[in-house]
C-alpha cells in the first residue's frame, strides 16, 4: 500500500513538472511585441494663438472744459481729423456775457487806477512843497497800490473768460482718426464729460484677450508673429504690454502686440497673434503611451533585464497635440511602452527593439 501511494505521487508530480515546463516555454514564445521609446529630457518651445484686433497706440479721450448745450456736431466716427481742427461747439451765449462782464470789471479798474495815481502825484507834490503830511501822501501810495492789485485781477478774469469763451470749441489734439462718439448735437455735455475718442496716427497695437491659462506660470517670448483675418499679410510684432489684473467677466488677460513697419493698418481689423514660449526642459511623451493606475495618468515601463512591464503613474504637466510632457515619475533612460499598450498586464513579458537613447 505504502509503494502504491508513493508511485502515485511521483507519477503526480512528474505530471505538474511536464504541464508547467510547457506553460512557461508558451509564455516566453507568446512575449507581446510592443514600441518602445527611451526617456530623455528635451528643450520644448510650444506656441499659442489667439485672436485679437489692431488698434492705435495712443488714442484721446476729448471734452469740453466747459458745460453747455451742443450746437455743432462737425465729425462722426470713422472721420479723419487733423490737429486743431474744430470736432464740435457749444452755445457760447453765456461765456460771451461772462466776457464782457470781465471786460466792464476791467475798464473800471483801470479808471480807478488812473484816479488813484492822480491823486498821489498830487499828494507827491503838495508833500514836496510842504504842504501836506507824510500821512496824506501814504495813503495816496496805498490807495494806488490797492487800485494797481484791482487792475491785475480784472486782467486774470478777463484771461479767463477769453479761455472759457475759446474751450466752447472742441479741437482735436492730433492727426488721427475718431473711433467712438458719445453725445449729439441739442445735448448739454457736462464739463470733461466723454465726447470723442480720437486715435493717433502712427504706431498700432494688436490687442488680444489671452487666457489666463495661457500666461500663468509660463513666461512668453517678446517677439509674436501677428496676421491678418482678412488677408495674408503677416507682421513682426513685440509684447509691449501685459495687464497685471485678470479680467473677472471672461477670465482673460489683456495683452498689447507693438507691430512693427505697420503705421497703416486699418484699425479694428481682425488678427490672429501666435507667440512662442520660452523653451522649457521637459519630457514628452507620444499620446499612444499613456495609462491609467487608480485614476492618475500612467505609463507602462519595460525592465531591461527581464522583459517584464510595469505600471508607473506620472505627474503630467502640459497636455499638447500628439504628445503630453511628464513633470515628474519618470528617470532619464527609462523604456516606456509607447505603442501596444492596450492588452498589457503587470508582469507581462513583451519583445521590443532596442529604444533609442
Amino acid at each position: 500500500m505504502a509503494h502504491s501511494t508513493t508511485g502515485i505521487f511521483l507519477g503526480l508530480s512528474i505530471a505538474c513538472l511536464m504541464a508547467c515546463a510547457p506553460q512557461e516555454d508558451a509564455r516566453q514564445k507568446n512575449a507581446r511585441h510592443v514600441e518602445t521609446v527611451a526617456v530623455q529630457a528635451v528643450p520644448v518651445s510650444e506656441t499659442t494663438s489667439t485672436t485679437g484686433e489692431i488698434s492705435a497706440r495712443v488714442q484721446s479721450d476729448l471734452s469740453f472744459r466747459v458745460s453747455g448745450r451742443i450746437i455743432a456736431r462737425l465729425v462722426d466716427v470713422g472721420d479723419h481729423v487733423e490737429a486743431g481742427q474744430v470736432l464740435a461747439r457749444l452755445d457760447t451765449k453765456e461765456q460771451t456775457a461772462d466776457l464782457q462782464v470781465a471786460l466792464a470789471n476791467l475798464q473800471s479798474a483801470e479808471a480807478q487806477q488812473t484816479q488813484a495815481r492822480q491823486a498821489f502825484d498830487r499828494q507827491q507834490s503838495l508833500f514836496t512843497t510842504g504842504v501836506t503830511t507824510r500821512a496824506a501822501l501814504d495813503n495816496a501810495r496805498e490807495a494806488l497800490l490797492t487800485t494797481q492789485a484791482t487792475v491785475q485781477s480784472a486782467q486774470a478774469q478777463l484771461d479767463t473768460a477769453r479761455d472759457t469763451l475759446g474751450q466752447t470749441d472742441l479741437k482735436a489734439d492730433a492727426n488721427g482718426i475718431i473711433t467712438a462718439r458719445n453725445a449729439e448735437v441739442g445735448q448739454v455735455a457736462q464739463a470733461a464729460q466723454l465726447i470723442f475718442t480720437l486715435a493717433h496716427d502712427g504706431p498700432r497695437d494688436a490687442v488680444i484677450n489671452a487666457n489666463e491659462s495661457a500666461l500663468l506660470g509660463r513666461a512668453l517670448e517678446d517677439v509674436a508673429e501677428v496676421r491678418l483675418l482678412s488677408g495674408e499679410d503677416k507682421f513682426r510684432a513685440k509684447v509691449r504690454e501685459v495687464s497685471p489684473a485678470i479680467d473677472t467677466t471672461t477670465g482673460t488677460i489683456r495683452v498689447k502686440l507693438a507691430l512693427e513697419n505697420a503705421p497703416d493698418v486699418p484699425l479694428g481689423s481682425a488678427v490672429i497673434a501666435t507667440a512662442r514660449y520660452k523653451p522649457e526642459t521637459v519630457i514628452e511623451l507620444p499620446w499612444s503611451a499613456m495609462a491609467s493606475h487608480a485614476g492618475r495618468t500612467a505609463v507602462w515601463l519595460v525592465d531591461p533585464k527581464t522583459s517584464a512591464v510595469s505600471l508607473h503613474p506620472v505627474e503630467v504637466t502640459a497636455y499638447a497635440s500628439g504628445r503630453f510632457s511628464v513633470e515628474s515619475g519618470l528617470s532619464a533612460g527609462d523604456i516606456v511602452v509607447s505603442n501596444g499598450t492596450k492588452f498589457l498586464s503587470e508582469g507581462d513579458l513583451v519583445s521590443y527593439e532596442g529604444a533609442a537613447r
